[in-house]
């Protein structure tokens, strides 16, 4: 009895090992096809703001990794390009949504990309 037991957690073992890895890969497909939109979607003054879109991986702790995507030197630029913003004269700029629609884009590739794999 003890060995099917310790057959059956070392089953769960090799299950949970895979499935975090297919989870993984997912999350980092999904966080570089965010950033391929929000770069081919950003507005291009000079180009730069587009450019510095990166992907970065956090580990928290065994079980939580997340993949940020996060614009490195424009960071203060999102939300104002995104939203729109007050102008000098008491005008309004255009709001310029390039972010949220690539979220919600990565969003669905990753619940695809599980719903995929725990299927199989």
């Amino acid at each position: 009895m003890d060995l099917l037991a310790d057959e059956i957690m070392k089953g769960l073992q090799e299950y949970k090992s895979v499935a975090m890895d297919n989870v993984v890969a997912a999350a980092k497909k999904a966080a570089n096809v965010t950033k391929k939109e929000i770069e081919a979607n950003a507005p291009k003054n000079k180009g730069n703001y587009a450019k510095s879109w990166k992907v970065t991986k956090r580990v928290h702790n065994s079980c939580e990794i997340r993949f940020v995507v996060h614009s490195k030197d424009h960071y203060r630029l999102t939300h104002l390009l995104e939203k729109g913003h007050v102008t000098r004269n008491g005008g309004r700029t255009k709001a310029q949504p390039h972010i949220a629609p690539a979220e919600e884009h990565g969003k669905q590739i990753f619940l695809d990309d599980v719903k995929k794999m725990l299927s199989k």
